[in-house]
């Protein structure tokens, strides 16, 4: 039996579900109707997602339309960090959306913090853009997960490598 379990907090996007909601997203744009016309597009180029439409109010419909068939995919909408929305080329708008990749610092602190103030014996380390917990009781560990489940964080967690 071992004698420290552990495991890993990380944040990550799976880009192939993000892939293929952007294509369902793009092929409902050309069937619906109020697009009939329209240079709305969506495209993806590397962490980087583009949308490109005529208006405010038709980019706010791909976005929703994005949105839906993202979290149909299960891929969360917690990891996207939107940029302002900016005229483009022929009278279009241009919103770039970033897709966040890791947990950064300051929700490091955060999710290390709300580790401490459980008061529970377990151990976090810090290791690049993901956090390792180790305990010696699983039920410990299994606390953290359920707490951090229940937290209200900006980014969306997976716990990986359960030792």
């Amino acid at each position: 039996m071992a004698s420290e379990y552990s495991f890993d907090i990380v944040s990550k996007v799976d880009f192939q579900e993000l892939s293929n909601a952007i294509h369902q997203a793009e092929r409902e744009i050309q069937t619906r109707f109020d697009f009939k016309g329209s240079k709305s597009e969506i495209s993806l180029d590397g962490e980087e997602v583009t949308i490109i439409s005529d208006d405010d109010y038709k980019l706010q419909s791909v976005l929703d339309i994005l949105k839906t068939k993202m979290v149909k995919r299960n891929v969360s909408i917690k990891n996207l960090e939107f940029d302002k929305i900016e005229p483009a080329a022929s009278s279009t708008v241009r919103q770039k959306i970033k897709v966040k990749q890791g947990i950064d610092q300051e929700n490091n602190k955060k999710i290390r913090k709300m580790i401490q103030d459980e008061k529970l014996k377990v151990k976090t380390q810090v290791q690049g853009e993901q956090i390792r917990v180790t305990g010696k009781n699983k039920d410990d560990l299994q606390k953290v997960i359920k707490l951090l489940n229940e937290a209200d964080l900006a980014l969306e967690l997976q716990f990986i490598n359960m030792r």
